[in-house]
């Protein structure tokens, strides 16, 4: 697989608070270091391959990539499971970096299997978030269906901003067995994607989880990933306080820091396994 050393450090967006990104000895490091662990995983569960959710988005693109140059094209399995609310441009690029890459992939409406759910309970069909995170599970059975059968791993596509900010749904794209991306702000992320030879265009699209239409990552978040990104680093994975972390970062606002430090609390209970009473001794 070409990597294009030249894209390494050309990610950064100008109004980003915060240069996250790896040096290229730092680069070089992470790729080889997930690439081994997609190979080691999946060698330890006595696994086949992996089935990977392709979206078309930066971070499935990713992790695809580094699972073919892991496992090779036969290693990996990709579904694309649009719903009314994908765009077609997405989509399409789901499926072209299936192409590029030369894996198996199928292609899976689940409009139908999301309307049943709709018709058992029309009330709730009603609250669009409610709805769109059926979507998202809706996915992850899929995965789950299509790697019990063919005796693969599922392969998360979740990066380090998105698990501290509880951007994913619990029991949906947050069912997986590994994520092999978990350890990389978004910003990283992106350089490391350049790196790998990604498209740019791929590298530098609006991420979105289309849950519904228009829907997208920073705008239903409140705050940018450069800048979310600068506040983890800094306050939440660092030793600054609020305001040194809104003195150390040029743009960003106290309302921001506080955002993004009620969004880390909030969801708590997606990075823990369900809660049970303490153990009653009689």
């Amino acid at each position: 697989m070409s990597v294009d050393t030249d894209a390494d450090f050309s990610v950064l967006d100008d109004d980003a608070p915060l240069d996250l990104r790896l040096s290229a000895e730092e680069l070089g490091r992470h790729h080889e270091h997930i690439v081994s662990f997609v190979r080691e995983t999946v060698e330890s569960a006595g696994a086949d391959g992996a089935v990977l959710g392709l979206s078309g988005g930066i971070d499935s693109t990713t992790t695809a990539y580094l699972t073919v140059e892991a496992l090779g094209t036969e290693g990996l399995h990709g579904l694309v499971m649009p719903s009314a609310v994908n765009s077609e441009e997405n989509m399409s690029d789901a499926e072209r970096v299936a192409e590029e890459l030369g894996i198996e992939y199928d292609v899976i409406e689940i409009g139908p299997i999301a309307d049943a759910f709709a018709e058992a309970m029309p009330e709730a069909a009603e609250d669009t978030e409610a709805l769109g995170n059926v979507y998202v599970r809706t996915r992850a059975v899929l995965n789950y269906f299509a790697a019990n059968h063919e005796n693969r791993i599922v392969l998360g596509t979740g990066n380090r901003s998105e698990a501290m900010t509880g951007y994913y749904t619990k029991y949906g794209d947050g069912a997986v067995d590994c994520h092999p991306i978990g350890n990389l702000y978004k910003q990283q992320v992106r350089q490391l994607a350049a790196h790998v030879g990604v498209p740019e265009d791929l590298v530098m699209k609006t991420p979105s989880a289309e849950m519904w239409e228009g829907q997208t990552d920073e705008g239903e978040m409140g705050v940018g990933y450069d800048h979310v990104d600068a506040i983890l680093a800094l306050h939440v994975d660092g030793p600054l306080s609020k305001s040194a972390t809104v003195r150390a970062l040029d743009g960003v606002t106290e309302a921001q820091v506080e955002r993004v430090v009620e969004l880390v609390e909030r969801s708590e209970h997606k990075r823990a396994m369900p809660p049970a009473p303490s153990e009653l001794r009689v």
